[in-house]
């Protein structure tokens, strides 16, 4: 979607277009990683708070904290290049990367020992029964 730099957008048009609820980016908002204008009672976000709201999802969604998330918007706003923020990214999403390959290594270890297990015990019922269950 291309979006103008002068867009604005009402929170209920970023919920809809992002499929979160209304109270999911007001959580965002008070962890300081929106920063709507206000007009009233009503809130009034830009182009930037919505790109924010994608990458916090997006962020979200690879298993970045809510920290992790915020250290990046602020090394993007302090600094003059990207070069930082880009550093920044890559340590973490390196982090995540080695979390999630050990988490794949734990999994094929359990699911070894389940399969071990489940051989184990339909030996055990063949022996005792003569035949398996139908399950």
């Amino acid at each position: 979607m291309v979006v103008s730099a002068d867009r604005t957008f009402s929170i209920s048009e970023l919920a809809q277009e992002f499929d979160v609820t209304t109270r999911a980016i007001r959580f965002y908002e008070a962890e300081g990683l929106l920063t709507p204008e206000r007009k009233g009672q009503r809130r009034i976000y830009s182009r930037r708070d919505r790109v924010r709201l994608m990458l916090t999802l997006r962020g979200k969604r690879i298993g970045l904290s809510l920290q992790e998330i915020r250290e990046l918007f602020e090394l993007y706003d302090a600094a003059n290049t990207d070069e930082p923020q880009l550093m920044k990214f890559v340590d973490i999403l390196s982090r995540r990367e080695r979390q999630l390959l050990q988490q794949l290594d734990d999994i094929q270890l359990v699911l070894k020992e389940i399969g071990q297990l489940r051989g184990q015990c339909e030996q055990w019922m063949e022996k005792r029964t003569g035949g398996l269950p139908d399950l």
